[in-house]
């Protein structure tokens, strides 16, 4: 047996709240956009926002035909997130919104007006089927970034239900996941850091976070032991968070956004970019590709690195990397993705029709791994396409294993 194959190691990952200051600048980045959208399909929308303590400003290129009142949006957003109260430390009244925004660049709106991309750059999807031998369905995403973004999710929903009056909306919790054989076998770790009233009861709150937070989320995994390190708010009183305690801005939190430290990313931010934007439409195409190689058979993990020239169609280059887990070669792979999908810009639109105000959805808990109606990324509408490549690959196999029982002799 080879060394990978027997190797150990432990992974851990990363998610936040809508109320961290980061996701914050995030979630309002999107929600301009959908308001946006919802008046003009064909807006460009490049949008970046920062948070600190009672202020929150929004910049970056916006070009459209409709009149929105930007002001108001930020102050809903931070409103349904739960900055509605002084004693929070940000409040959606009292707050200071400063707007700076300018029509987007004639250079880059002539390259896109040709159906060219909107910007260089790279984008990478990717997808694993690790999460197979598990009770839970994963989603064809990294254990540990798939739980770390539902036990971020859990904590909001305790909250925003009212079963936990003393949280806040800021929180941020990791998830740390042992590998044995390549397979998922337990958690090593769990913390979970809420903010909270400062009046708040902690040891009464570090129970109750146990109980309906952690267990309702890592319990059905098989993977919640005895042994399991769990950790709530470590530090001990967590009573100032959000913008009052840290600056947010957008884009900061891409790893969780993306597919934790298990699959690198192309380095941009997604929120408050419309699709014409490579950044975003190519990293839900990669993703839409990738997701549909792994569930068709084709590999065990699969990463697509697509790159971008600023007002180009098409791709300047695809590349798929299956880490040695294809039924094909990753050339024979990267060939057939280019069959099978259109990976510019223009055909990921109309593909996974982006045009549409979908954006404030992704915002928060992951882009990728959830099959909410807006991710139409995460369909698996081409696996009937993709298998029938798999009897070329069983050849293949048969070839190769043919071969080395004749060396062998």
């Amino acid at each position: 047996m080879s060394a990978s194959k027997t190797r150990h190691w432990i992974q851990t990952a990363e998610s936040v709240t809508a109320g961290h200051a980061d996701k914050i600048c995030d979630l309002i980045a999107d929600d301009i956009l959908d308001a946006v959208l919802t008046e003009d399909r064909y807006a460009r929308v490049s949008c970046e926002v920062m948070a600190t303590t009672g202020m929150v400003i929004v910049t970056g290129q916006i070009t459209t035909k409709c009149y929105l009142d930007i002001s108001s949006i930020v102050r809903r957003t931070l409103q349904a997130v739960g900055y509605n109260d002084p004693t929070t430390g940000f409040d959606h009244q009292s707050c200071a919104v400063l707007v700076m925004l300018e029509e987007q660049s004639g250079d880059v709106a002539i390259g896109v007006d040709r159906k060219g991309a909107g910007d260089q750059g790279v984008c990478v999807g990717y997808a694993t089927d690790e999460g197979r031998s598990l009770p839970i369905d994963t989603q064809y995403m990294p254990v540990p970034a798939y739980l770390a973004n539902r036990l971020a999710e859990q904590l909001a929903t305790v909250r925003v239900a009212g079963k936990l009056p003393d949280l806040f909306p800021d929180g941020k919790v990791q998830v740390s996941v042992r590998y044995k054989n390549d397979k998922p076998v337990a958690l090593a770790s769990v913390v979970v850091s809420a903010h909270h009233h400062a009046e708040a009861d902690l040891a009464k709150l570090r129970k109750d976070l146990k109980r309906l937070v952690i267990k309702p989320i890592l319990g059905p995994t098989g993977l919640l032991e005895k042994d399991t390190a769990v950790m709530i708010n470590p530090v001990g009183t967590f009573s100032e968070g959000g913008p009052r305690a840290d600056a947010g801005l957008t884009g900061r939190k891409q790893t969780v956004d993306c597919y934790g430290p298990a699959c690198g990313h192309g380095g941009s931010a997604f929120s408050g970019k419309d699709a014409t934007k490579p950044d975003r439409s190519g990293s839900y195409g990669t993703r839409w590709a990738a997701k549909n190689v792994v569930a068709a058979g084709l590999a065990k993990r699969c990463a697509i690195e697509v790159a971008y020239v600023i007002g180009m169609a098409d791709p300047l280059s695809i590349s798929v990397d299956t880490f040695g887990t294809g039924k094909l070669s990753d050339d024979q792979l990267t060939k057939i993705v280019q069959r099978e999908f259109d990976l510019s810009p223009a055909g990921i639109i109309e593909s996974l029709d982006l045009r549409r105000p979908i954006y404030g959805a992704t915002a928060v808990y992951g882009h990728f791994g959830r099959t909410l109606p807006e991710f139409t990324w995460e369909a698996l509408d081409k696996v009937a396409d993709l298998k029938k490549h798999l009897p070329r690959a069983a050849k293949v196999a048969k070839t190769v294993k043919k071969k080395t029982k004749g060396a062998r002799s």
